[in-house]
């Protein structure tokens, strides 16, 4: 018999297939549901149900056609763990993620839950996303590190094992983020549970209304500057919990019975970390200011933002191994003095 080479990539994508049926196996055998076998005739006839998705649809919301498959298979899991009794409606839609109003079991303590639920292609369209992933350790399903070579060989030539990979190490990252930031004493949605796809949390509204963002709103002066100082003292407790929003603005920010919510963390950094850190914070804190002085509120972003970066004995510039420093250079020497000050 002759001996047929085998490119290397396509090892790596069977081998990537493999892991990939591995990592899902619990949400593979969901999405397979039962064998049933039929006679007719002569012939068998063998048919794979998912009972989830082909039973009657048992929600109130009426999806698309499209939509209830993408739906059914985002959130059966947490259908099936009970986290949720009815979806009511779309709180929000968007390109990248649709949040749905979900009725919530009373073993919850509060009548209803949010379910956002991710578009399939939305973090591989985030523009420049090496500066949030840098120093960020990719997740599994389960949120664990995922530490196979050949799931990280995947990850970095995005193959689309590799894509798939990083999609679900974006929503356990926030996931993630959601409760130390909750736990921390943050203003956000309390977090309960996720999946590759998928995070059940809080609800900010009511039945009827959903809360609006900071941007969709007008304040009064009096209004807007106490908000101000708690969207502030959130940032302050971000930082004592080593996270940085990275995406903060009046769309971030909800607004209901005059209290403040903070939401969407995919992008959040750990400055440790992060070399650009310093950069995404500061950028955040303008946002904050560019809102609330249309408000009537005075604020200075450059100085807020250095003020509560440095509270934390944190430097406005990343720091610089001096082993790739020239002593005989000015600029060099000027950096290195520049880091010690």
């Amino acid at each position: 018999m002759n001996n047929i080479p085998v490119d290397q990539d396509d090892l790596d994508e069977m081998t990537e297939r493999q892991l990939l049926s591995h990592a899902n196996k619990s949400n593979q055998q969901r999405k397979k549901g039962k064998t049933l076998v039929k006679q007719k005739g002569s012939q068998q006839i063998i048919k794979t149900v998912n009972p989830f998705i082909e039973a009657e649809y048992p929600f109130t919301y009426h999806a698309s056609l499209h939509d209830k498959q993408w739906l059914m298979e985002s959130i059966s899991e947490f259908y099936d763990q009970k986290w949720f009794e009815d979806i009511l409606s779309v709180v929000k839609g968007g390109k990248e993620a649709t949040v749905y109003l979900c009725r919530a079991p009373e073993r919850i303590g509060k009548p209803l839950l949010a379910a956002k639920i991710y578009r399939p292609r939305m973090f591989r369209n985030l523009r420049k996303d090496h500066l949030y992933r840098e120093g960020r350790e990719n997740l599994d399903v389960n949120g664990k590190v995922i530490l196979d070579e050949r799931a990280y060989h995947a990850m970095q030539k995005r193959s689309a094992f590799g894509l798939e990979l990083l999609h679900t190490s974006w929503v356990g990252h926030e996931f993630l983020t959601m409760q130390v930031l909750h736990e921390g004493g943050v203003d956000l949605p309390r977090p309960y549970a996720s999946s590759n796809n998928a995070i059940m949390m809080d609800y900010i509204g009511d039945e009827f209304n959903a809360a609006p963002a900071l941007n969709e709103i007008n304040l009064t002066p009096s209004e807007a500057r106490p908000l101000f100082q708690r969207v502030l003292h959130n940032i302050e407790l971000m930082l004592a919990c080593n996270r940085v929003h990275a995406d903060l603005s009046a769309y971030n920010i909800l607004y209901w019975d005059g209290e403040i919510t903070l939401i969407d963390f995919p992008q959040a950094i750990n400055p440790e970390e992060n070399h650009n850190a310093w950069r995404i914070f500061a950028r955040d804190v303008q946002r904050v200011c560019d809102y609330f002085k249309a408000q009537g509120v005075a604020c200075d972003a450059p100085s807020l933002a250095i003020k509560m970066w440095k509270a934390k004995g944190r430097a406005t510039q990343p720091e610089i191994d001096p082993h790739f420093l020239d002593p005989e250079k000015d600029e060099d020497r000027r950096a290195w003095q520049g880091q010690k000050k």
